[in-house]
């Protein structure tokens, strides 16, 4: 018979939080997913919930390196992982935006803005993986992202802008 974990650790955006497995006043459940845990538990609300079936990328957050639907994942499945929001992307020293943020403003790559975040971490999960992609690597990245608002070629513009600022 195989132990229930009782607590799960990870690292959001640099701070390390534990947090409790259970039905106690506090803990996670066992059945909430990464989105739930990062948006009801941590009060990251820049990963957004749309589909909640990991077909829209709303929720895309960098899990240990790569960008990843939040909403397909459990929370308990994350004991030790790194994981990056939209909210860890900008300075805390200086509340300057990255180079991507920065770039989807420039770009106007965004309308409404739901998916917007989804679309950035992408984005960032690509350029921290290959920081030079060319149109259809970035095209290949992005396919898991959908918006009904805005032009993909803002949003292609954007990367590749922001792709050029780090080099």
């Amino acid at each position: 018979m195989s132990k229930t974990k009782t607590t799960v650790t990870i690292t959001v955006n640099g701070d390390v939080y534990r947090l409790g497995v259970g039905n106690s006043a506090g803990d996670i459940s066992p059945a909430d997913t990464l989105a739930e845990t990062l948006r009801e538990r941590l009060l990251l609300t820049g990963t957004k919930i749309s589909c909640d079936d990991g077909a829209c990328g709303c929720c895309t957050v960098i899990l240990n390196g790569k960008a990843v639907p939040s909403c397909t994942i459990l929370t308990v499945e994350c004991d030790g992982a790194d994981i990056q929001t939209i909210e860890g992307l900008q300075n805390p020293r200086t509340g300057e935006l990255d180079e991507v943020q920065q770039a989807f403003v420039d770009h106007s790559a965004f309308q409404c803005g739901y998916c917007t975040p989804g679309i950035i971490m992408a984005s960032e999960a690509l350029l921290q993986e290959n920081p030079h992609p060319d149109e259809e690597e970035i095209k290949e990245a992005l396919a898991g992202n959908y918006c009904r608002c805005i032009s993909h070629y803002q949003v292609l513009e954007a990367v590749k802008q922001a792709a050029e600022r780090r080099k």
